[in-house]
């Protein structure tokens, strides 16, 4: 797979249609509710996730959705399939390049644990964050995988001549968004809440010439906002 510059507007000159990606956070997990720092760790739904998901369904039912990926963690499997069964979409295909980002010795942990059992790495942290930790996945990493993970969702949408929806997570979503901007560091960070849906649309312009493209959504939470919980990786 060749990896892109940039995901920019000439990134996604190839496309021959108005093309609509939707990124979204899986629901509330387990971990989410007892404010546990995930990462890779595979923690399923609670209730109130389910919920979330199956609100997600419906604010999907009137949108057209060719393909579903999502990462392998069962949090964003679980809340793709629920979203499919309602919004009527494509099973789900799991695409492991949408994984959360691994977060090392913090994960499984709060904040406060984190903060008592690694003061210093912590510390970094709060201005570097997970590139403060010395076992995390590190910025490079991550510009290398989410960009990957761009050139598969466009592949996928090249192919079914439609609209794409990544079921991922927190982590991820942040690297995917920024990096249509052209960050290459993690702050400023983006809220990015349970069942958060970004929509990215792109429509084709002149041929070979870069494509108009427009954060439509973001962070876009359907159902009650009174039932989310801050957002933890």
């Amino acid at each position: 797979m060749k990896i892109p510059l940039a995901i920019d507007a000439s990134f996604f000159s190839d496309l021959l249609v108005n093309t609509t990606f939707y990124i979204m956070r899986h629901g509330e997990s387990v971990a989410n509710a007892g404010r546990r720092m995930q990462g890779r760790l595979d923690f399923p739904l609670n209730d109130n996730g389910r919920g979330q998901a199956a609100s997600a369904g419906q604010w999907f039912r009137d949108k057209k959705v060719s393909r579903v990926l999502c990462s392998p963690l069962v949090r964003a499997s679980e809340t793709a399939t629920i979203v499919s069964t309602v919004a009527s979409f494509p099973e789900p295909e799991v695409e492991p390049l949408l994984i959360e980002l691994d977060i090392g010795k913090f994960s499984g942990l709060t904040l406060e644990e984190a903060k008592d059992r690694f003061p210093e790495e912590h510390q970094r942290f709060t201005y570097l964050s997970w590139e403060g930790v010395s076992d995390a996945e590190t910025v490079d990493q991550l510009i290398e995988r989410t960009m990957a993970a761009w050139v598969r969702l466009k592949t996928v949408a090249k192919d079914s001549g439609g609209n794409v929806l990544a079921l991922t997570h927190g982590g991820t979503i942040q690297w995917l968004v920024r990096l249509t901007f052209g960050c290459k560091s993690w702050m400023p960070l983006l809220t990015t809440g349970n069942c958060g849906i970004f929509e990215l649309t792109v429509k084709p312009t002149l041929p070979g010439k870069p494509a108009y493209l427009h954060w439509k959504e973001i962070n876009l939470i359907p159902g009650d906002p009174d039932l989310l919980i801050p957002p933890v990786f």
